[in-house]
């Protein structure tokens, strides 16, 4: 398998990349939501360029199964406005690989809070947003608003590693 490795300045630009994908739209987080463990590095740089907060999420099935997976349904009823008027969350992850991680959040979220409201097609477009630095075309999950590049693993089977998984290399 071809392994694509990228450096810190490449991600940097990707992360800009999305910056500028989120201001052409005129839309802007509440807060960042960074999936671990990928997604916590980029999230945290949108974060901190925005000054806005950032929360992490535990949603691994790579490494585990379903059950070790960390809820937060509180955030589910930010985006919802049960509470209170919805707020604007930005999903963040490093790549939309196979879309298992990204469709588990979006049914543990509707699940959670009036799972059979319709209003959930305009939460997952409109106060809530996926953002990743490379989105493969090939994944089952569709729902992608920002990415810096895309890849079609269906046509090329390849890795990628980013600065954060092999930095002591």
């Amino acid at each position: 398998m071809k392994k694509i490795h990228y450096t810190a300045e490449q991600t940097e630009g990707q992360v800009l990349e999305i910056l500028r994908q989120m201001q052409r739209d005129n839309w802007r987080p509440d807060y960042v939501v960074g999936l671990t463990r990928g997604g916590l590095v980029p999230a945290n740089m949108i974060s901190q360029y925005l000054g806005v907060p950032m929360h992490a999420l535990h949603v691994s099935l790579r490494d585990n199964n379903e059950k070790d997976c960390e809820s937060n349904l509180w955030m589910s009823e930010d985006a919802y406005g049960y509470l209170a008027d919805p707020k604007k969350i930005l999903i963040v992850d490093d790549i939309n690989d196979s879309g298992a991680t990204l469709n588990w959040i979006k049914r543990d979220w509707e699940g959670g809070c009036l799972p059979q409201e319709e209003k959930w097609g305009d939460i997952w477009s409109d106060t809530t947003r996926f953002a990743v630095l490379v989105d493969n075309q090939a994944s089952e999950f569709h729902g992608i608003n920002y990415s810096a590049e895309e890849i079609n693993k269906a046509e090329e089977d390849c890795w990628i590693v980013f600065p954060w998984e092999e930095w002591w290399r």
